[in-house]
């Protein structure tokens, strides 16, 4: 399935007019069946569709460890995913009646509010350090990686790097889908996320930082800004915050001793 749509447009540009064609990025209504029963509708862009899955219900709390994952069926031409997992779930006290979840940033697409972050264990501190110019360079690869956005400007980016490159990447037309798709990804293949950092296009919500903290990734990387919630949140969980990673700049909002300010140059 195409991810964006070519699209006729009228385009005003210095006192020219003309009529060229332009693309509009897609936006996809996914509905996840879990254990045979209807789950919820998450609005998305139409490609990784499983590890979008996964790792949403990871996010949630609905899955532990790859184990617990018994089949996995995307239908991607009617709109759909098959979830069994082996421990078969009770989502009476977690839905009342069918959710869909926007591209949006209202709620976000979560069920728990930012309580849920006292239940979240705060990161243990390592020793380890990543030197911002490196964080700036995969910042810069992450842009680069980003054809999608390149073509629509419709799209964020998110990816999982370790101390020297991107690990895997995704993009979606929703923040919170983007980082969902790359904990999906990391989770099936049983990748470490305790010495990770994880990047983002978009604006850093409390929401995206907790789906970090609950995979213990010590670092959230963007090239926008964090809320002020997240920064309470991440200073509390001993994650770092890092945002505004542009160019030859950035700004670390909390926990800045895991990162290395020397000049490599």
């Amino acid at each position: 399935m195409d991810l964006s749509i070519k699209n006729k447009i009228v385009r005003y540009n210095k006192g020219e007019v003309e009529q060229v064609d332009d693309f509009l990025i897609r936006e996809y209504a996914l509905t996840i069946f879990l254990n045979d029963k209807e789950f919820l509708t998450l609005l998305c862009s139409p490609h990784s569709l499983d590890y979008l899955t996964v790792g949403f219900l990871v996010s949630e709390g609905l899955l532990k460890t790859p184990a617990e994952l018994e089949q996995i069926e995307v239908d991607s031409e009617e709109g759909f995913v098959k979830v069994i997992t082996k421990k078969k779930l009770d989502m009476r006290e977690k839905l009342h009646g069918k959710r869909t979840l926007t591209t949006g940033c209202g709620k976000g697409t979560v069920f728990y509010n930012v309580l849920d972050s006292l239940g979240t264990k705060k990161l243990e501190k390592r020793k380890s350090k990543i030197n911002v110019e490196k964080i700036l360079t995969l910042i810069i690869e992450m842009s680069r990686q980003s054809e999608l956005f390149k073509q629509t400007g419709g799209v964020h980016s998110c990816c999982l790097t370790d101390q020297e490159e991107i690990i895997m990447f995704h993009e979606d037309v929703g923040r919170h889908n983007a980082v969902d798709k790359v904990i999906g990804e990391a989770f099936i293949n049983k990748i470490d996320f305790t010495d990770k950092m994880l990047l983002t296009s978009g604006r850093i919500s409390s929401e995206m930082l907790l789906k970090a903290a609950k995979q213990e990734i010590p670092i959230v990387a963007s090239r926008s800004a964090p809320t002020n919630l997240t920064v309470k949140v991440a200073e509390e969980l001993n994650l770092t915050v890092i945002g505004f990673a542009r160019g030859k700049r950035l700004n670390v909002y909390t926990h800045s001793d895991r990162v290395d300010f020397t000049n490599r140059g």
